[in-house]
């Protein structure tokens, strides 16, 4: 690839980087701006997402056919805005570190480096856009592009440290997904300063053809980091709605027996209950778990004497493989005492319980969490429909 090709090829990159970064910020807006450790890596990304909006190539375009002085506030404001955004990088290192320090020094940091940048231009000879150019002095001053190559390592360099000391830490793996992310697109933009400040000091021209793909790389690196929390919600969501359609037919068959274990009143089917959930979308899971394992309770007054043996011993001698035979088992004493209880034969609630539930249902210590009674249930509700299952005979317990 020839540096014309790398350098269109960056460029061809532009504008998919900076719509992705906004629909990331539009995304995480509502979140991020109710909490304070996430706040500054959102206002970080936002501004970046506008200095780099006023950098695309039909805006720099535009901006250079129209007058001087309308090029030069475009710059200005581009440059202006890219160190509000180094400053809002440190203010997200602050905020994750707790450093105080560090949270009042980026904001001096960044008063002075606007406030700098502001005088220097000011005080140039009358100019157009801020560029430095290959041959010729820097526009509108070197130490104007010093201050801001400055501004941006030294907050690239803590930035990058951070992120990935943190991300060595945390035992979230979706916050150290984020943090690798926005460190790697973060080094990327050190990459692309310091190729800046090669140039001005040296006239170094080289590395040139690479930096619009560095840039637009490291936009969109950073709208995937502050979308890392949304993609988990997202994936824990798909994953609430895949466990509660596979216990949909077991819970709707055991409540349909003991229906005053149900909090809501349930839809009309499976898909309407999805879409349309009876309690919040969040605890559809929780509820469908609670209330099987409340009619599996209340079943168990209606398993005879014996049955659970039987049931042993129906599925190890089924094609069923091993690990499921807990499940399969409870399955089958889950028919036996559905047909009892439909049938009008009496509970046995003064004796003990024949039905001892698996020790993952169990409320203790050893019992395990939600998720684990849930995918036991799963186990449970695919058992329930197999034709193994509805083979089992309680008088023999054989097919």
């Amino acid at each position: 690839m020839t540096a014309a090709e790398l350098a269109a090829f960056g460029d061809g990159l532009a504008v998919p980087s900076v719509v992705c970064l906004w629909i990331a910020i539009l995304l995480r807006a509502p979140g991020a701006l109710r909490s304070p450790q996430q706040r500054g890596l959102w206002l970080a990304v936002a501004t970046a997402a506008a200095a780099m909006t006023l950098n695309l190539p039909d805006v720099v375009a535009y901006a250079m056919s129209r007058e001087a002085s309308y090029a030069h506030t475009i710059g200005l404001v581009r440059n202006l805005i890219g160190v509000l955004s180094a400053g809002a990088v440190l203010y997200f290192v602050a905020a994750a570190t707790r450093g105080r320090r560090l949270q009042l020094a980026s904001w001096v940091g960044t008063v002075v480096w606007l406030t700098t940048l502001v005088v220097l231009d000011a005080v140039s000879p009358e100019h157009g856009t801020h560029t430095i150019p290959v041959s010729g002095d820097p526009v509108p001053s070197l130490p104007y592009w010093l201050v801001l190559i400055s501004a941006h390592l030294i907050a690239n360099t803590i930035c990058v440290y951070v992120c990935w000391r943190y991300s060595l830490r945390t035992e979230s793996r979706g916050l150290a997904a984020g943090l690798r992310l926005f460190g790697l697109g973060t080094g990327l933009a050190w990459v692309f300063w310091f190729a800046y400040l090669l140039k001005a000091l040296f006239a170094s021209t080289w590395a040139m053809p690479a930096l619009p793909l560095l840039m637009n790389l490291h936009g969109l690196l950073r709208a995937a980091a502050i979308l890392v929390p949304t993609l988990f919600t997202l994936r824990h969501a798909l994953a609430d709605t895949a466990t509660a359609w596979r216990l949909w037919p077991l819970w709707r068959d055991l409540v349909q027996a003991v229906p005053y274990v149900v909090l809501s009143r349930p839809r009309a089917g499976r898909v309407l209950e999805l879409l349309w959930p009876p309690v919040p979308r969040n605890m559809l899971v929780y509820r469908k778990v609670i209330e099987t394992r409340d009619a599996i309770l209340i079943l168990g007054e209606y398993v005879a004497p014996g049955v659970p043996e039987l049931a042993r011993g129906h599925v190890a001698g089924s094609r069923i493989p091993e690990r499921w035979h807990t499940a399969a088992a409870l399955a089958c004493v889950l028919k036996e005492a559905r047909r009892a209880k439909l049938a009008g034969l009496p509970g046995r609630p003064a004796q003990a319980p024949a039905l001892e539930l698996p020790a993952v249902m169990q409320i203790s210590e050893e019992g395990g969490g939600l998720r684990d009674e849930a995918r036991f249930l799963v186990d449970v509700a695919r058992a329930y429909a197999s034709p193994e299952t509805s083979a089992f005979a309680p008088a023999t317990g054989t097919a």
